[in-house]
This record gives structure tokens, sequence and C-alpha cells, in this order.
């Protein structure tokens, strides 16, 4: 079985969705998902034609449930690391895409499964979705993301706190500290997931991912180092045919048409 479904959806292709497909084992990712994964995100950051990517499971019960502890169990230290490297380098790809990302969460997402939806732009989850880092529980940390990017999107206290607890979270607590762009019924999650990434591929996408670029890497500049970097990559976009053909749209009183370029 593929440990992947990917397809193309959106009025004009332009959005991708990856599903994960490990159902029988709630998601969970093993080495040869996680090179799937790799070679996945590496060939989405290459194609122009992409302008959102939507991340996702094939099954309403789960998103993914965190690295195959099946796997892992009797791994030397040294087949742990090489296998670690690998995770790592797959979700810094992921988070490194210059395409808007969105994570649809369906049921459990949990430790490393928690950690794909953090690496996302955006989170969007079903009314059934329990979230958790359940990492301390074994005799472990997180390790692809979660100390470092929890504390950006809820409130640093409360990060700690589940940090440390690694108890389940519900998707009406995840919405209440802010984790999460939506929460709603299972039954219109994907519909939902389409209207917002079909919103973001109206929009121009060198401005998009321009914008993007600034949010990620300023957040943690000083200020004029931030300014400066903010005034480079907005010089970069403004420099295409997009501004021009979104001007010219506004003067003629008309939907636009980007091009990417």
């Amino acid at each position: 079985m593929n440990t992947l479904i990917v397809e193309k959806t959106g009025s004009n292709n332009d959005i991708i969705k990856v599903m994960l497909n490990r159902p029988t084992r709630k998601h969970a990712f093993h080495t040869e998902m996680a090179k799937e994964l790799l070679q996945t995100f590496e060939q989405i950051r290459l194609d122009p034609n992409i302008r959102v990517v939507m991340l996702t499971s094939s099954t309403e019960d789960a998103f993914c449930t965190g690295a195959d502890l099946k796997e892992r169990k009797g791994m030397s230290d040294q087949e742990w690391r090489k296998q670690h490297s690998l995770f790592e380098k797959m979700i810094y790809t992921l988070e490194d895409l210059p395409q808007p990302t969105l994570a649809i969460v369906n049921g459990y997402a949990l430790a490393g499964g928690f950690e794909l939806a953090l690496n996302c732009d955006l989170i969007i989850a079903s009314e059934n979705a329990i979230f958790g880092l359940p990492e301390v529980k074994r005799g472990i940390m997180p390790g692809i993301g979660a100390s470092r990017l929890l504390p950006k999107r809820v409130p640093i206290h409360i990060a700690k706190e589940w940090l440390f607890s690694g108890r389940m979270i519900s998707a009406k607590e995840a919405e209440q500290w802010g984790l999460l762009n939506a929460v709603v019924p299972q039954s219109d999650l994907h519909l939902k997931a389409i209207e917002m990434a079909q919103q973001i591929c109206n929009n121009a996408p060198l401005g998009v991912q321009g914008t993007k670029k600034v949010a990620h890497h300023a957040f943690s500049m000083e200020v004029e180092q931030a300014r400066a970097y903010e005034i480079e990559i907005y010089e970069n976009v403004i420099d295409s045919e997009d501004r021009i053909e979104g001007v010219l749209a506004f003067n003629e009183k008309r939907e636009p048409t980007f091009k990417g370029r």
C-alpha cells in the first residue's frame, strides 16, 4: 500500500492535497513514509503551479499519531539518530515550503503528528480532533518542532503545560487558546479547507509567498533587521507582472488574473 495519496484540486488544479495513508497504524510515519513525504515536499517546492498545500489523512479517526514506535522498537542509538535525521529533513522541508500550507486535522494528532500540523502555516480541525504531545511519557521529548513552535501559537505558559504534562487537548480547548484557524463539524472539514485554500489561491502567489517569508523569518529578528528584510522581499514582489495586473484590474473593476510572475 502506498503510504501517501497525492491529488490536485481547486478551480485551476493549483491546490495539492497530500494525504497520509497508513490507516492500520493511525497514519503514524515510519521510514518509508518519511522518505515519500520528503520527496513529495521537494517536488512541491519546485512546482510554480502549486499555490497552496493541504496536508491531511485518508481517514476520519486520525490525522497522524507521530513516529511509528513499533518500527523503533529495538533500534540502536545509531539507528534511532539516523532515522530521526530523516524525520528532521522531512519536517524542515515542509516548514520551508514557499507555498502556504494548511493542516486538515481529523481525530488524533499526537506527538510527531501534532508537530506535522505545527509546521504548517494554518490548522483547521474537526470537532473530534484530539491533540497531544505525549513524548515525555515515553522517556523522550518532542524533536521536530513542538518545543520551538507551540509557544508561537499559544501563550507560553499554556504551551509549557501541554509540553510538560503530555495530556490530550480537545479541539475546543485548542481553539480557545488560539492554536486553530477554524473548528468545524466533521462533515464540513474538507469543504472549509478547500474554501480557505481557494481564497488564498485567488491572490497573487508572489505576494502571498513573500508575505509568508517575512512572517516566518522576521518574527525573531531585531526591529531594524526585520524592517530591512521586509522591504527586501517587498521590492522583489513589486517587480512583477502580477503587481501591474493587480492595479490594472482594480482600476478596470474586474477580478485580476495572476500568473505568479
